[in-house]
């Protein structure tokens, strides 16, 4: 039974926001060891934040 395009649409979402969150996590580790800082989008501006 093929799978509703629906449901593929819902679960590739799912799995771009699972990988997103993945990226940002390994990004605040690689910041944090370095001492670099990172950039976020807050309120309409680019910030510099410290990890």
């Amino acid at each position: 039974m093929r799978r509703s395009r629906e449901t593929e649409n819902i679960r590739f979402v799912q799995s771009v926001g699972r990988a997103l969150r993945r990226a940002a996590k390994a990004a605040r580790k690689t910041a944090k060891m370095y001492g670099t800082p990172i950039y976020v989008w807050e309120n309409g501006k680019v910030v510099a934040k410290k990890p």
